[in-house]
Order: C-alpha cells, then sequence, then structure tokens
C-alpha cells in the first residue's frame, strides 16, 4: 500500500503530540517496517523544516531529516502539481498540491488528520485511526 503522509501526522510523532501520537507513530511503524510504502512530498519537508526551526536547532533538523529518508521515500512537486493545484480552486492551496502531488505519485491514500480539506481530492484521505481500522 502506498501512502501520503500529510506534515501534521509527522509533527504527531516528532512532536509527541497527544492525544494523536499513538495512531500517526502505528503509520509511521507501517512505513518503517515496510508494511506500507510512505511517501512525504518535499514541500512538507519544507513546511516541517519551518515549523522545527523554532524549536531545535539546525544539527538536530538535520538528523531528522536523514531519518525521514530512510523511512520514507520523498515525492518533490513539479510545475504540473502546481498548476494542478490552481485548477483544483481549493481554499487551502498546499492540501490541493499535496493532493495532486498523491494522484501524481500513484499513492492509494492519503493520510491526514485533516481529511476535511481533502474532500474534493481524487486520492482518499483518512486519518491514521481511521485508516488502521481499515486493514
Amino acid at each position: 500500500m502506498r501512502l501520503l503522509i500529510d506534515a501534521n501526522v509527522l509533527l504527531d510523532v516528532l512532536q509527541k503530540r497527544e492525544p494523536h501520537y499513538h495512531a500517526s507513530s502505528l503509520i509511521w511503524k507501517l512505513c518503517e517496517t515496510g508494511q506500507a510504502e510512505g511517501y512525504i512530498s518535499s514541500l512538507t519537508i519544507a513546511n516541517l523544516f519551518y515549523v522545527m526551526r523554532k524549536e531545535l536547532n539546525f544539527e538536530k533538523i538535520e538528523d531528522i531529516f536523514h531519518k525521514l529518508k530512510v523511512i520514507f521515500r520523498i515525492a518533490d512537486f513539479c510545475a504540473s502539481d502546481l498548476t494542478k493545484a490552481v485548477e483544483m480552486k481549493w481554499d487551502d492551496f498546499e492540501d490541493a498540491i499535496q493532493s495532486a502531488i498523491a494522484e501524481r505519485m500513484d499513492v492509494h491514500y492519503i493520510i491526514t488528520r485533516n481529511v476535511r480539506d481533502f474532500r474534493e481530492s481524487k486520492v482518499s484521505a483518512f486519518t491514521p485511526a481511521e485508516y488502521l481500522n481499515r486493514i
């Protein structure tokens, strides 16, 4: 199963955010153990760096980046993703980009805690708990 993991799920694990940590860490573990093929977009990496720079030094952020690269495949985004996202006319442009990347990468599901913003996505979105209940 190929999954595009949204930034909020990764931050749940990295920051041990309750009450979401447990389900999000199980998604992470599925990807780490090869039970699922986890993708994160390069946009997500940029957003994570932006959020983490307020709390961590560069060396720690760099270490996290290298760990993410071992566990997840990084899906870069390209001009066609941006074009598609603009054409979607969603309120949240960042989520439209994620949806466009998920579609292009032919992932099965988007895993996010923000399912509502992916209602119009051609790739179905589930919260970590919802996805875990499906498998």
